[in-house]
């Protein structure tokens, strides 16, 4: 029995001085956000709000205030390229994503990620009407705090 005793309480040690280390990890835990500089703007050069467009169109990106970084991208010190980030293409989306965590994995027809840094993008969509709005996030796919949100446009897709 006693030698039972020795490795119980090893693995209940062990398993309590893993506990900050779990808590670390916890899917819930808010990344740290990189700060934007104050008067910094994301926007949609073209097409203009309310456009109609044919199926396949353009989709240019613009940026003022900051600069464009691929993701992942660090300084030999391991921080981040401070007033840089890269964009997400947010398309129909009624309700922007939580902006103090990492934004959604690229999803083609709904969030469509640019980090290699990409300020532009051929898109085909279906008719009809279509929302369009970008979200410029860091390093690490987080929004910049405060967050550089385009306004939302709307374009109508015919054939």
């Amino acid at each position: 029995m006693k030698k039972l005793l020795l490795p119980a309480a090893v693995l209940a040690l062990a398993a309590f001085a893993a506990l900050p280390l779990l808590r670390a990890a916890d899917h819930h835990d808010k990344p740290k956000r990189t700060p934007s500089p104050k008067g910094a703007v994301s926007y949609i050069v073209n097409p203009a709000d309310g456009a109609t467009v044919k199926r396949k169109f353009k989709v240019v990106f613009g940026l003022t205030g900051m600069g464009i970084c691929p993701a992942g991208i660090l300084t030999a010190d391991g921080k981040p390229l401070p007033d840089t980030g890269h964009h997400h293409l947010l398309v129909d989306v009624d309700q922007l994503p939580p902006l103090d965590t990492h934004l959604a994995p690229d999803q083609p027809t709904r969030y469509m990620h640019f980090g290699k840094g990409q300020t532009e993008v051929m898109l085909d969509l279906a008719p009809g009407k279509h929302t369009l709005q970008l979200v410029f996030a860091d390093h690490a796919h987080v929004p910049h705090d405060p967050p550089v949100i385009s306004k939302k446009i709307t374009v109508t897709v015919v054939e």
